[in-house]
């Protein structure tokens, strides 16, 4: 195990580079102030150092908030306010004081968009937890599809893909006219649960006609889950806890 200042204390931090890639990003991002406390916990539970991009954020931010708010990428928020980002810490049900034993399971939690899409860190075996990808690659739960797709790139490289714009294809088709106002209407623990849901062939066949309303992440979640269950007997597992 590695202590707190062996994680901190590194040649060549992330973080600034990471700034200089955000603000020259091609999409909206507003990075939230960090907890420094939080940080630092989080960095010694995951036993990553502030070389890498993961490291660098959870310490150094509170998230970020991308292209209005549609993808939320965690770190180590200020303060409790109500309906404020949850922490990387909160979503991924880390243990208040550190334990050796704690590990993420099938894999971290780095992100969810206002749809339920669910971005993770695969864990060390995607085989035994039913998962695409290889070990230490992004996937992406797909709430029009109930399932999990893998990415083909590490949290690095998924993280400047979404700097440079990536977002804009990966979306196409689950935008609509006005989506920016409605997601902005949002606070940070919520997302747009539809009617009929993106899996259905309605949703598919015209987006625009659907219905949508602010519902908790969890419910969100939770729903997509439920669906996945009743429809192909499938549990795609932990999407989060907040």
């Amino acid at each position: 195990m590695r202590e707190i200042n062996e994680l901190i204390d590194v040649e060549d931090p992330a973080w600034p580079l990471l700034r200089e890639e955000m603000s020259g990003a091609g999409v909206p991002v507003e990075v939230l102030s960090g907890h420094a406390g939080i940080g630092r916990a989080s960095l010694l539970q995951l036993q990553v150092s502030a070389r890498s991009n993961l490291g660098g954020l959870v310490l150094n931010c509170g998230g970020l908030l991308v292209d209005s708010g549609w993808l939320r990428v965690f770190g180590s928020p200020s303060g409790a306010d109500v309906g404020g980002l949850p922490s990387l810490a909160e979503v991924n049900a880390m243990p208040s004081t550190f334990d050796p034993a704690w590990r993420p399971g099938a894999g971290l939690v780095v992100a969810q968009d206002v749809l339920g899409g669910v971005f993770a860190l695969n864990g060390s075996d995607p085989r035994e937890a039913n998962r695409p990808g290889e070990p230490g690659e992004i996937l992406y739960f797909a709430p029009d599809a109930l399932g999990w797709e893998a990415l083909g790139a590490g949290h690095s490289a998924w993280l400047s893909w979404i700097l440079s714009g990536g977002l804009q294809e990966f979306y196409d088709g689950l935008r609509w006219e006005g989506w920016r106002s409605e997601v902005s209407a949002l606070n940070n623990r919520e997302g747009l649960s539809f009617f009929p849901p993106l899996w259905s062939a309605e949703a598919r066949r015209d987006l625009l006609a659907t219905s949508r309303r602010a519902v908790f992440m969890s419910e969100l979640l939770g729903l997509s889950r439920e669906s996945s269950l009743q429809f192909d007997g499938t549990d795609p597992g932990f999407l989060g806890a907040a």
